[in-house]
């Protein structure tokens, strides 16, 4: 039996697919009970008994009681996917506090409220699997992210006391999963005040990929999966050269997480879901998005050049 919060949206929908197909029990958790609804038909289309339970993380009662639903119905919880998460974009004095402490609080007290609730099933029955998403800013860094560089960061070494801790119970197992940029709607989702639209960096990779990596860490669990090898790849980039990364990074994120035009300040979802916003991809993957991707890529690399004289 998998639980699944961030269910109605991007990584978290597509896992349930995936989940669903496997045969799977499901519970199904995310803020908004109409897109629930929604992923819940699309799984029992493959045959998957689904439990909804709409849940906002950030509410330590509300993931208590997703929890103690999803016992009661299915009488155990073998996995549970910690995915729910917002995000925004703007400097650090930019964003507005209450912005910042949402964000803190979904993404990472979110999943430690998820494994406090959890964690005692587990050694009830004497197993079971929480995979946590994190991203690649679990170990890197950029302007514009800050309270969401500072959640994920802070969830890996969560996720690394907890295996510490757990470790004399060979059958619980905590794992982490460090996606990159994927196509999902979080960027259209996301709050926003720079004053310009954001996009993702490229390249960009399918949803598709995280989730079998999530579904694979069932069968053969692993301590941190990265999903996304080209921005992987910062991350010894990143330790190894730290002053080179910084004076690269800024210049990268003007270029190509923020451009075309302007765009009024906005909340996005970090407080108020936008259920009409809500599947499984974002839709930057399409062909003129990526030739644009590639186009800016060149750009960035003609800005660094320019800085580094």
């Amino acid at each position: 039996m998998v639980v699944i919060t961030g269910a109605s949206s991007g990584i978290g929908r597509v896992t349930a697919h995936f989940f669903a197909r496997d045969g799977a029990r499901l519970v199904l958790a995310a803020r908004d009970d109409g897109s629930l609804r929604e992923v819940a038909a699309e799984c029992a289309e493959h045959g998957a008994a689904v439990l909804t339970v709409p849940t906002d993380v950030s509410e330590e009662s509300q993931v208590e009681a997703l929890v103690r639903s999803a016992h009661e119905a299915f009488g155990r919880i073998d996995v549970c996917v910690a995915g729910a998460s917002v995000y925004s974009y703007g400097t650090f004095e930019q964003t507005p506090p209450e912005v910042f402490r949402r964000i803190i609080e979904t993404n990472l007290f979110g999943v430690i409220h998820t494994a406090r609730a959890v964690l005692p099933h587990f050694r009830t029955q004497g197993h079971g699997t929480l995979i946590v998403i994190g991203s690649v800013y679990s170990k890197i860094t950029s302007p514009y992210v800050s309270p969401y560089v500072t959640s994920k960061w802070g969830l890996l070494g969560f996720t690394e006391v907890l295996r510490q801790e757990l470790r004399g119970d060979n059958d619980i197992h905590v794992c982490a999963v460090l996606p990159a940029t994927i196509d999902t709607p979080i960027y259209q989702h996301a709050g926003n005040y720079t004053g310009k639209p954001v996009h993702p960096l490229p390249p960009v990779v399918s949803p598709h990929r995280v989730a079998r990596t999530i579904v694979g860490l069932t069968h053969r669990p692993r301590r941190v999966s990265v999903v996304g090898r080209a921005q992987g790849a910062l991350i010894p980039v990143h330790g190894l050269f730290p002053g080179l990364y910084d004076r690269c990074i800024n210049p990268v994120m003007d270029v190509l997480a923020l451009r075309g035009g302007t765009a009024p300040a906005s909340e996005g979802t970090v407080f108020v879901p936008e259920p009409t916003a809500n599947r499984v991809d974002g839709g930057w993957r399409s062909t003129p998005l990526r030739a644009l991707g590639v186009a800016g890529a060149v750009l960035a690399g003609w800005a660094l050049a320019r800085r580094r004289r």
